[in-house]
């Protein structure tokens, strides 16, 4: 009774303010208790803040890699097709009994065929949706590597690389520009080198399928080689169920809600979500405006640009055609064909240097994308088209004067694993993530599907007319031509292309309307003062 009553004494004496001297004790304790647990219970707050904070960071990170890795699949198909067909082509010729001209044409077809894709991927996704259009194409690349793979004849052979180039273009464009418009500002350049890095493992998966199919009789390996190709495109069937829809392409079909779900899985804190989507409708704002003023096609304006589109357009689609004519596909489909012009023998040995050539690809592109959004584009660039020029002097150099000897050989591989190297530093991922960062919103689509026509004809010309050219002047003498192009290519890196590192989409388009000669200090300005205001 009396411990009750002692406890009914201390109760009253915190609680209820009559407190006695026999309970000052308990009481004291029993209060300083509570503020422990107060100041425990405001640490515990801030400490569970800060451990959902890091968490939405480390799932938003995971989010938009997942949909980057997805959206890039595509372009395993265009990677796979490009190293497949350098070791199959020897079979088909074989098996078929091709010709050396027919043989070019079955190469170079693809990226001739992909430009109808790539221009009709434009609109497409407009219409139906960034995702969506990316479905298409593989659906479209399935059917055509299924036709390649059962082909009794070089006529069908052609059917089936028509619906696969048609299909490669189509994914080829609209990848890097749906990763482009969903990505955060400060990973964008890394995530947007991501279709390039999928291209390259393509690359490396077509040369080992050529590797390990090889020793199959000649009627059956070379089919077994592209209908592997299928694969990849299976898997982006389940990507259409995971990655969302482009919240800018979102907010331009007036579907403000979901593009705002979409940026809450994409950045990391409400407010950076609602700055971006102000941004975004202020852009598709203004374009709207402009077209309800003028209401004048896309198209129409491609044709007819204002001063600042015209410089966008120069800029994309000038370093798209670069990124060809420096020879990159010849060196990749014909790499075989090279490694024999310097005296290599064996139809083994010239697939396992290929391979080679794939790793040193692979490997160096995961450099660039560890590296854009860090040092910058243009660091990249200078870097890449430096190296490239150097590379294939040396590989024209190495094939026209070392002979066919062992010392030969192995300078002519080392020089195009490292023009491969620089390339995928900075002019193979770099040339994607321009094209998709440089255009307003309402030209994104169809101008980077004009880029990427000009890349695909590029590639179509250069890969039709290698082994043509190296008839009439040597494979050494198409090296010669290959370096001094890429040589112009650092002038333009120089004087064309600006650096977008750090800058939201909306920004670039601001830079570019002001002209090269202001972009460097103004814009600098215009995020210094961002950044004080977000402070």
């Amino acid at each position: 009774m009396g411990i009750h009553d002692n406890n009914n004494i201390t109760v009253n004496g915190v609680f209820g303010g009559d407190m006695e001297m026999s309970a000052l004790p308990l009481g004291s304790k029993n209060k300083y208790k509570r503020m422990d647990s107060e100041l425990t219970d405001g640490d515990d707050d801030s400490h569970n803040h800060h451990h959902q904070l890091e968490d939405r960071s480390k799932t938003t990170r995971k989010f938009v890699l997942a949909c980057a890795i997805f959206a890039s699949l595509n372009n395993v198909l265009l990677g796979y097709d490009v190293g497949v067909m350098s070791g199959a082509i020897l079979f088909i010729h074989q098996d078929l009994n091709i010709t050396e001209v027919q043989e070019e044409i079955l190469i170079g077809i693809l990226s001739i065929v992909s430009i109808f894709g790539s221009l009709a991927g434009g609109r497409v996704s407009d219409a139906i949706g960034r995702k969506w259009a990316m479905g298409l194409a593989a659906v479209i690349f399935q059917a055509g590597a299924a036709v390649m793979a059962a082909a009794p004849s070089f006529e069908i052979l052609m059917i089936g690389r028509i619906l696969a180039g048609i299909g490669i273009g189509f994914g080829v464009m609209i990848a890097p520009v749906y990763i482009a418009e969903i990505s955060p500002t400060v990973a964008r350049g890394s995530l947007t080198s991501f279709p390039e890095i999928f291209i390259n493992i393509g690359i490396l998966l077509g040369y080992v399928s050529n590797y390990a199919f090889s020793g199959l009789p000649a009627h059956i390996n070379w089919r077994i080689m592209l209908v592997v190709g299928i694969v990849p495109s299976v898997l982006i069937a389940f990507a259409l169920f995971v990655i969302p829809e482009s919240p800018r392409w979102l907010v331009v079909q007036n579907r403000v809600e979901e593009a705002r779900s979409v940026l809450l899985k994409t950045n990391e804190n409400d407010a950076e979500v609602e700055e971006r989507l102000a941004e975004i409708q202020l852009a598709a704002g203004n374009t709207t405006d402009a077209q309800n003023h003028e209401d004048k096609p896309v198209w129409r304006e491609l044709l007819s640009p204002s001063p600042a589109l015209r410089r966008m357009l120069l800029t994309g689609f000038g370093i798209q055609c670069y990124q060809q004519v420096t020879g990159i596909d010849a060196t990749v489909y014909y790499s075989p064909e090279i490694f024999k012009a310097a005296g290599m023998q064996g139809e083994s040995k010239l697939l396992a240097a290929t391979v080679a050539v794939g790793v040193t690809k692979t490997v160096f592109i995961l450099v660039a994308t560890f590296l854009i959004d860090k040092v910058g584009r243009k660091p990249l660039l200078y870097a890449s088209t430096i190296g490239m020029t150097a590379c294939l002097f040396t590989v024209a150099i190495s094939l026209s004067l070392l002979g066919h000897g062992s010392l030969g050989i192995a300078l002519a591989i080392l020089s195009i694993c490292g023009n491969v190297a620089f390339f995928s530093v900075g002019m193979g991922p770099v040339c994607w993530v321009l094209t998709s960062e440089i255009f307003p919103i309402r030209f994104r689509a169809q101008a980077s599907a004009l880029g990427a026509v000009g890349n695909r004809v590029c590639s179509g010309l250069v890969a039709m007319s290698f082994l043509s050219v190296s008839r009439a002047i040597t494979v050494a003498g198409t090296f010669f031509l290959f370096s001094a192009i890429s040589a112009t290519s650092v002038a333009f890196v120089y004087m064309i292309v600006p650096e977008t590192k750090g800058k939201s989409l909306e920004q670039i388009e601001k830079m570019f309307e002001k002209g090269y000669e202001s972009q460097g200090g103004e814009v600098q300005l215009g995020d210094a003062e961002r950044l004080m205001q977000k402070q």
